[in-house]
């Protein structure tokens, strides 16, 4: 099943291209991580924040999503 992904705003971008950068590739690993940290905490903002990092690390590596939608 090919699942088309969305990631609706820059800052998700910025925040994965750092984790990736910093993490390389255990990048998916610590955002889950943080994404947990925030959850135990009750910060469900930064929860969703964290999974849409999440998501945006798994579209930036996955080259089958470049390929046009229409």
């Amino acid at each position: 099943m090919n699942q088309c992904l969305f990631v609706p705003d820059r800052e998700s971008y910025e925040a994965a291209a750092e984790l990736i950068a910093a993490y390389g590739e255990h990048a998916l690993s610590e955002a889950a991580a943080r994404a947990g940290r925030s959850r135990d905490l009750g910060n469900h903002i930064h929860y969703t924040r964290w999974c849409r990092v999440g998501r945006t690390i798994l579209l930036l590596g996955d080259p089958g999503q470049g390929a046009p939608l229409h």
